[in-house]
């Protein structure tokens, strides 16, 4: 008869199984950070302030998406050692990639909008800086990050990303538990339910501030780069990576949620409260400064970051489809002008927000249908194509954002908005 494991052995032996499944975290956490940009902050918050507790379930459904198709994108690289942009440009002819590729620089500008200009209003209220050099500023410090990446590898890229991560959830989820939540009103917002248009329009863009595009695009690009050839460690990659869009993507939803919950408690009838700026007052106001303080700190750590992700994807989508690599400075220069002219034409910052992320919502089908039939290609995947529930999960996820996407349309096109 054979002694059991002692019990210092067997803590061990966890600890090690632990610190190696977290040892592989770090893809999901740099994609994550598209899921909590400031234009999530702009959208989160005027569903609060305006619908109150009402569209939680708009949250939980959307981040159940973006977990869904973050790991199908994740392990796409990890199976074929390519990129989804790379894969559709290897299978689309010239027109069509082109034509792909368009849409997909339509979004990555209406992305760096959201990301720009919600860290040029931080720095407003944290500086009293212009709008404009806080636009500038943002897009300068992004480019500094991005070059972090390029010269000293992925490793220190999503050290700072993550580091990024946590400011800004420390700062967006600090009002949470300090002001009057109505947790009974939180439990009834997860009721699916849309009273009109404006809810309609509302929802659209809380799925595409959530279910990034270009998040879907690139963490194909960060598994396969961060993993290289995972040879005989495919199968323990999967579950390392599978735990970490879990972790990553339960940690973006949190603060998406909090986000909202703040607005729907402290916001509620507030003049003004519906703005970015107008938001920061009425908290500071009904929290304390040092809330609106952190406010403010997590708003431009979510610019700074999210605009790094978004520079990043917007590469990797042009080197995959038209097979060119251009210049990290003239990249920047071409998604950043956009957002600059924009804050120089004086346009409503929290409304460009918004707006911003309905453009997303558009752009998300492009993205997830053909992720979702790549990975159900058993030509491509071999053993590890997608199971029925993967599949069948992809495609009513795609349903659920077209769906969504025409009834945008139609309360556009009738003005029921």
């Amino acid at each position: 008869m054979t002694d059991a494991p002692a019990p210092a052995i067997v803590r061990a032996t966890r600890r090690r199984s632990l610190v190696r499944l977290v040892s592989g975290f770090g893809p999901a956490f740099v994609a994550a950070i598209a899921y909590v940009d400031p234009g999530n902050v702009a959208v989160n918050i005027t569903a609060g302030a305006t619908e109150g507790y009402a569209l939680v379930w708009v949250l939980v459904v959307a981040n159940t998406i973006a977990a869904l198709v973050q790991y199908c994108s994740a392990r796409l690289g990890l199976v074929t050692g390519a990129s989804l942009p790379e894969l559709l440009g290897r299978r689309l002819s010239r027109p069509s990639r082109i034509a792909f590729w368009l849409q997909a620089e339509v979004v990555a500008a209406a992305t760096d909008v959201a990301e720009v200009i919600g860290g040029a209003i931080a720095l407003r209220l944290l500086f009293g800086l212009p709008l404009l050099l806080g636009g500038v500023i943002v897009g300068a410090v992004s480019l500094v990050l991005l070059s972090a990446q390029h010269r000293r590898g992925q490793r220190v890229f999503e050290g700072l990303v993550v580091g990024l991560l946590a400011v800004l959830t420390i700062g967006f989820a600090a009002g949470v538990f300090t002001g009057s939540t109505d947790w009974s009103g939180v439990a009834g917002g997860l009721l699916p339910r849309l009273k009109d248009g404006g809810s309609v329009l509302l929802a659209a863009s809380m799925l595409g501030a959530t279910v990034m595009p270009h998040a879907i695009y690139l963490h194909s690009s960060l598994t396969r780069d961060r993993h290289g050839d995972p040879g005989e460690r495919l199968p323990h990659l999967l579950v390392v990576t599978r735990w970490d869009v879990i972790v990553a993507l339960a940690l973006a939803g949190a603060v998406n949620i909090a986000l909202l919950v703040v607005a729907a408690a402290n916001l509620q009838g507030s003049s003004g409260a519906t703005t970015i700026e107008g938001a920061h007052g009425a908290i500071t106001s009904a929290l304390g400064p040092v809330i609106g303080v952190l406010f403010a700190i997590g708003l431009l750590a979510s610019g700074l970051a999210s605009s790094s992700v978004g520079a990043y994807a917007g590469s990797e989508v042009m080197a995959g489809l038209l097979k060119v690599q251009v210049p990290l400075l003239a990249r920047r220069v071409v998604t950043l002008l956009p957002a600059l002219v924009l804050l120089a034409l004086g346009t409503p910052p929290t409304a460009t927000l918004v707006i911003s992320q309905v453009v997303l919502s558009f752009g998300i089908p492009f993205a997830v249908v053909p992720l979702i039939r790549l990975n159900s290609d058993a030509s491509l995947m071999g053993a590890y194509v997608a199971g029925r529930g993967l599949r069948i999960g992809g495609w009513a996820a795609a349903g659920v954002v077209v769906a969504l996407n025409v009834l945008l349309l139609g309360v556009t096109l009738t003005g029921t908005a």
